[in-house]
């Protein structure tokens, strides 16, 4: 029998590695992002076209490459951050396995320009599925630019498990956002397709956090800093009434490098304790540092894990360091009144210094409008030159304007109650049921079995999933026009999730155009919900649009429809009138499903008379 292991050729082996490396564009974004950052870069251009799919190009001011480098880069297992195995374990910099280069090199068509400070000429390179087709000399400036064109060219198979553009898009900001933050001193820049996406001067955390993710959360960081002998710890946490329903806003740095981590995640989750709802996630950007000594990051593939020698230790630090940075920025309650009582020399005065309260002096019969000198017979209305006389300024006119509300108040009030008579009267002539609303939560209806018990907030998302549903299908959804149309601005990640779903949105009723650098305009939104703020109605829709994708894998317009209900539903505690409370059952027990809640439970509950006697007569 001859024999049948063989090595394999080159080419297909750097394309079996690639499997690895790059499983889509944002994985080239990230290797190539990272080695410009290795090279000392102060400014990093991101070039994307087609979210990665034609063209990927960073551009960098970093320390270039010699023409032997340049060529050495792009074969495998060629690094300039190893040269013994002792270094595996005292790593400090990002791409250090020398793969990333060969592996998009045997997957798309490269061309690298590069030149070092002190060379006068650069080197320009053009390698296409592992093959270099040309290298020459050229002009270039200071610095490495490489492009990445035509990704999966070769592997088509490859190319056809791709996601739309603007999940692959999505993807690649989810990444240039972690290298971003982990390095606030480099100046970053991505564009798509012709439009800037991102503009991120150098500065400091807290800044490029909000350039990131918008100037309104200048307002909701708490910062984070803890020195111990074991890590240090540095970064920022939200303010829990900013918490979200999705996982997204959450990013951990381990030696600058981004980690996911249960484990760690549990930590600053279990200092929020009592202040979160279950189901809401709190944000944070925190950074660890660490002796490389002390971690192996050779764990994974793509780095993202990490192992620890002390990781209790660390979970412990990092709860107690969040919790007291939330208790001293006066997050949490505090039932030390000790420590409340030392807040008063922060603002106790000057010795010998005064503080004395300011006063204001007025006279109450002043009248501006009053003349000095009055005629003998005066007109109660008329001046003596022929003109209007002003009103004198009554005291205590304030009075009058709280007089006035009581007294519509009042009225409003009778008016309600005529109303609620009226309408039991209605009810009782039209229909022969008799409703109840139990805790502002339940509706009970008698029935000649006995009497059902409904979930006002379970029966009305039943109602709105079924009809958002069918607006989807029919593309009937109705739009109630807007008096003054909102600008939301969202963040990149969300701003390409709306532009993907912008079709199947418009369907249900929403008005919207894109206007400008991650912002619309919404013009118009669902008539059913025209009681609702057009930028807390979008960004819950596209927050809820993330929770379900994550966690129930859902069909797209599913997961809208589903999305919008919860939002758009009327809550428990919520008082209903006897003519709402019958138009609810009404449009429940026309739906297809009227017993079956979004999340599977039922509606209803029936309890009927011989139940009741059971229970009584034991």
């Amino acid at each position: 029998m001859s024999d049948i292991i063989q090595l394999l050729p080159d080419a297909v082996a750097n394309q079996i590695a690639a499997g690895e490396v790059v499983q889509r564009p944002a994985s080239a974004v990230k290797e190539l992002v990272e080695n410009a950052i290795d090279a000392g870069a102060g400014k990093i251009q991101l070039i994307v076209k087609d979210a990665g799919k034609s063209l990927i190009q960073v551009i960098d001011d970093g320390c270039g490459m010699s023409l032997t480098d340049a060529r050495m880069c792009f074969e495998r297992h060629a690094t300039s951050k190893i040269r013994k195995a002792d270094d595996l374990f005292a790593i400090r910099t990002m791409g250090f396995r020398g793969e990333a280069m060969a592996s998009i090199a045997a997957i798309a068509q490269v061309e690298m320009k590069t030149r070092r400070h002190e060379d006068e000429l650069g080197t320009c390179i053009f390698i296409e599925g592992s093959e270099v087709v040309s290298q020459d000399a050229c002009q270039a400036n200071t610095g490495t630019s490489i492009s990445v064109k035509n990704l999966f060219y070769n592997t088509p198979a490859r190319r056809n498990f791709l996601k739309s553009n603007p999940v692959e898009m999505r993807h690649i900001i989810d990444e240039f956002q972690r290298v971003a933050l982990a390095n606030p001193q480099i100046f970053f820049t991505l564009h798509h397709d012709g439009q800037e996406v991102y503009h991120l001067p150098g500065a400091a955390l807290k800044q490029r956090i909000v350039h990131l993710f918008g100037n309104n959360y200048n307002q909701r960081l708490v910062p984070v800093e803890e020195d111990t002998t074991i890590i240090n710890l540095r970064g920022f946490v939200g303010k829990p009434e900013f918490a979200r329903k999705t996982r997204g806003e959450q990013f951990f740095f381990v030696n600058n490098r981004f980690i996911r981590d249960a484990y760690l995640n549990h930590a600053v989750i279990t200092a929020f304790e009592e202040l979160l709802p279950d189901d809401s996630f709190p944000f944070y950007v925190l950074f660890i540092d660490i002796d490389p000594s002390r971690i192996d990051i050779n764990v994974h593939p793509t780095k993202t894990e990490i192992k620890y020698q002390d990781e209790k230790a660390i979970y412990a630090i990092i709860r107690s360091a969040v919790k007291r940075s939330l208790g001293r920025y006066n997050i949490t309650p505090s039932l030390d009144f000790d420590q409340e009582n030392s807040i008063e020399h922060l603002i106790t005065p000057k010795p010998f210094e005064e503080i004395v309260a300011p006063t204001i002096s007025f006279n109450p019969d002043f009248n501006p409008f009053a003349s000095e000198q009055k005629p003998v017979r005066e007109h109660p209305f008329l001046r003596a030159d022929g003109g209007f006389k002003s009103s004198p300024i009554p005291k205590n006119w304030d009075t009058l304007y709280e007089i006035s509300k009581k007294e519509e108040n009042l009225q409003h009030e009778l008016h309600q109650e005529e109303r609620i008579a009226v309408n039991e009267q209605e009810v009782s002539k039209s229909s022969e049921r008799q409703l109840f609303q139990i805790h502002n939560r339940f509706i009970l209806s008698q029935i000649k079995s006995g009497f059902m018990l409904i979930g006002q907030q379970a029966a009305h998302e039943r109602i709105l999933y079924e009809r958002f549903l069918l607006q989807l299908q029919n593309h009937s959804g109705v739009s109630q026009q807007s008096l003054f149309p909102q600008s939301v601005t969202l963040n990149g990640s969300d701003f390409e999730l709306l532009r993907e779903l912008l079709p199947d949105i418009r369907s249900l009723g929403f008005d919207i155009r894109e206007f400008g650098k991650n912002t619309v305009v919404v013009e118009g939104i669902p008539a059913e919900l025209s009681n609702v703020g057009e930028h807390e109605l979008l960004e819950h829709l596209l927050e809820g649009f993330k929770n379900n994708m994550a966690i129930l894998k859902l069909d797209k317009r599913d997961n809208l429809a589903r999305s919008l209900a919860r939002n758009a539903a009327i809550k428990t505690g919520t008082k209903l009138s006897l003519e709402e409370m019958n138009q609810l059952i009404d449009q429940l027990f026309a739906c297809e499903t009227p017993n079956q809640a979004l999340n599977g439970k039922p509606v209803i509950s029936t309890f009927t008379m011989a139940e009741l006697l059971e229970r009584f007569e034991k």
